[in-house]
């Protein structure tokens, strides 16, 4: 039982630690931009897509949370700042989105099967791309429209916060996918090798226990003679 609760302890640290990596990558890929009115092409959906790719639904949405939390609570790693006012920023839907498109692509990627192919990430990665952009898209058209007065068509927005942006981002899923594929062996080599050193620890402990009882009987043995 206590060996169990070191591996679940060192499972869970070990999350934490890749949580709050793609937490510093969702905001490095922050400044790494294509400049495109309204809606700058940047790296950030692709550090997303990772982040649900290798983390899963989970702790993958939870470094998206923590990126989106920071900002609001003043840290400047948003594409123009940060703070609670960037709510009212045509693109702050998109931000919202990483949360729930890193959650999705965990949850469509890994749903029974611990090692899915091409043919499982992607779709995955994609749909959790199209809901970052659904949410985004749907962000922008409201808060224009209803919010701060900007009035956009809604073609206007869908060529601005979709069609141009689009492109960039479906290479980058791709690439993402075969990024997560060649580092599938690492990490379920590192989950395979997990098991058996516990099972390994069990049957120390397990021999020590035999090794003790064996002497203990031996002892009372020699006080009986």
């Amino acid at each position: 039982m206590a060996i169990k609760k070191i591996h679940i302890s060192r499972t869970r640290t070990r999350n934490m630690v890749l949580c709050a990596l793609f937490t510093a990558l969702i905001t490095a890929g922050a400044f790494i931009t294509i400049p495109i009115p309204v809606v700058p092409f940047t790296m950030q959906s692709t550090f997303v897509l990772l982040a649900g790719l290798i983390l899963g639904p989970w702790w993958g949405g939870l470094s998206a949370l923590m990126y989106l939390v920071l900002g609001l609570i003043g840290v400047p790693i948003f594409t123009h700042g940060g703070g609670f006012g960037y709510v009212l920023k045509p693109t702050f839907g998109y931000i919202i989105g990483f949360v729930v498109g890193a959650w999705l692509t965990g949850f469509l990627s890994y749903r029974g099967n611990k090692s899915p192919g091409f043919a499982r990430l992607f779709p995955a990665a994609l749909a959790g791309l199209l809901v970052l952009y659904a949410i985004g898209v749907a962000y922008m058209w409201t808060l224009c429209n209803y919010v701060i007065d900007a009035p956009m068509s809604a073609g206007k927005v869908l060529t601005v916060g979709f069609l141009m942006t689009l492109p960039g981002d479906l290479v980058c899923t791709v690439l993402s996918v075969v990024v997560v594929r060649k580092l599938q062996p690492i990490l379920l080599d590192k989950l395979r090798t997990a098991e058996p050193k516990a099972d390994g620890a069990r049957q120390a402990v397990a021999a020590d226990v035999d090794a003790s009882a064996t002497q203990d009987s031996c002892d009372s043995d020699s006080c009986e003679q």
